[in-house]
């Protein structure tokens, strides 16, 4: 799909082996590394992440930090702390969004055309999965209607077939 001038796609496989400037982290709040997505790119990166991490005193829940890829072939880890599904009473909506929001704006910053999301929060913080494609298809899509130069290429990487097929249809649901 090509909004704007760019173009954007969902891939299902290991967001540690995507060649874009930036991926993104679904990162915990300390930033230090712990299991699934965040787990895997701290491993794939190396010691020095994790060192360059501590260094940020964490990461409030919908916000974003960013860090240098090490042995990455990304350059930079953009790492965002997604939130926590508590049946959606405690602004895991909003929270969600801004995560994705962060992201781009980190990356806008640094001029970074090129960035790579997992599916941020549903792993095991049990976002509803369906839910969380079509905010994240949302708000990546209001960003490149706003900014619509600012990037060359989107993905959204999913860890699988399933995800990326509600990723998928997210994005089909959107206006052109």
């Amino acid at each position: 799909m090509i909004v704007g001038a760019t173009r954007w796609d969902v891939l299902t496989g290991d967001i540690t082996r995507c060649a874009t400037e930036a991926i993104v982290n679904a990162a915990n709040g300390s930033l230090l590394g712990g299991g699934g997505v965040d787990g895997a790119i701290h491993r794939a990166a190396g010691p020095e992440l994790l060192a360059e991490c501590r260094t940020l005193g964490g990461c409030p829940t919908g916000e974003a930090r960013i860090t240098q890829g090490y042995r990455l072939p990304a350059a930079y880890v953009i790492h965002t702390v997604g939130p926590v599904w508590r049946g959606g009473r405690q602004h895991e909506r909003r929270l969600l969004a801004s995560c994705y929001r962060a992201s781009l704006i980190l990356a806008r910053e640094h001029g970074l055309r090129s960035i790579a999301f997992p599916a941020i929060s549903t792993g095991v913080y049990a976002f509803p999965k369906e839910e969380a494609a079509g905010i994240a298809a949302a708000i990546v899509h209001a960003e490149l209607l706003a900014n619509p130069t600012d990037f060359d290429h989107i993905l959204f990487i999913c860890f699988d077939e399933p995800s990326s097929n509600l990723y998928s249809a997210a994005l089909e649901k959107l206006p052109d």
